[in-house]
């Protein structure tokens, strides 16, 4: 019987863990649009706004909303700057110039960067499994960055990918600090507050570098931002909590390869984005890179 039970938790999870992977996919194009009414601060401000909201109350239902011990003030703080305000930022920023599909490509290849930061910080050990994954990784971002599928005169779209990057790097030292921290509360525990620090970055930013920038308030942009807020950031973060905790992490790691997958079908559906060789060569690679760095993970005695 509790097998039966832990069966039937897992299914769910595996189904709780598909509609996050669409949820976050399709926004990729969603934001894409939003970008069309809302400056790139205000959205990344405004989002982490609604989630903060939302996070606060579902961590207050689940009888988890406490004031973060000072231990973890330090990854309080490490979240809230580099990953929900600067990625954030930076994404935004970036998702203005390059194609939904292709910045989804980008933004995940976060687990290239952790790699090397890993084995330098963390005293890592680096495997066969790690050196492949990292090949693999860099041919995908060759490939995404090749003469005949990129154009490398366009100062706006080099701009574009260089920030989305940027963010990916971001998060990458954030990964490695979450890696290293000693946790005394849990993540539900701590999110709200980490949104909140983010807000504190992003309030003072997106009322000096956008100050004189249109906001239009239709209800085109106010779905999004109900999308973005409660929904991309609120139910999916609370959606990944319980399905990292249910399913092993190798299968959290592959499947979400994914949601680029689904940003670049849903980029190419509903604003016409080409399916060029280059995004789809890139994100193969890279996918198969990741893919090896957790199925090396995985095996018994591996770091």
């Amino acid at each position: 019987m509790a097998a039966s039970a832990a069966a039937l938790s897992g299914r769910r999870a595996a189904l709780l863990f598909g509609l996050v992977i669409v949820l976050w996919g399709v926004n990729w194009p969603v934001m894409k649009l939003g970008l069309t009414d809302i400056p790139p601060l205000h959205f990344a401000l405004l989002r982490m706004l609604l989630g903060a909201i939302t996070m606060f109350a579902v961590a207050a239902l689940a009888g988890e909303l406490r004031v973060p011990a000072r231990a973890d003030w330090p990854i309080v703080l490490s979240v809230g700057v580099l990953q929900m305000a600067g990625f954030m930022a930076l994404g935004f920023f970036g998702l203005r110039y390059v194609g939904s599909g292709r910045a989804a490509i980008l933004a995940y290849t976060t687990p290239l960067w952790v790699l090397p930061l890993s084995v330098w910080v963390l005293g890592e050990r680096l495997t066969g499994a790690k050196l492949l994954a990292f090949a693999l990784g860099l041919a995908g971002v060759a490939v995404l960055f090749n003469p005949a599928g990129f154009d490398w005169s366009d100062r706006t779209v080099l701009f574009g990918n260089g920030l989305l990057l940027a963010g990916a790097a971001l998060w990458a030292v954030q990964i490695v600090h979450v890696r290293r921290h000693r946790w005394a509360g849990t993540p539900l525990s701590l999110v709200p507050w980490q949104q909140t620090v983010a807000v504190a970055v992003l309030l003072p930013l997106a009322l000096i570098f956008e100050r004189d920038a249109a906001l239009r308030w239709t209800p085109q942009s106010i779905a999004i931002l109900a999308y973005n807020g409660p929904l991309a950031t609120g139910f999916c973060f609370w959606a990944m909590l319980t399905v990292t905790r249910a399913l092993p992490a190798v299968t959290t790691s592959i499947g979400s390869l994914a949601t680029p997958v689904v940003g670049m079908l849903a980029g190419a559906l509903w604003l016409r984005e080409p399916l060029s060789w280059t995004n789809t060569g890139g994100l193969l690679l890279i996918g198969a890179a990741v893919a090896t760095l957790a199925l090396g993970a995985a095996r018994p005695g591996r770091a």
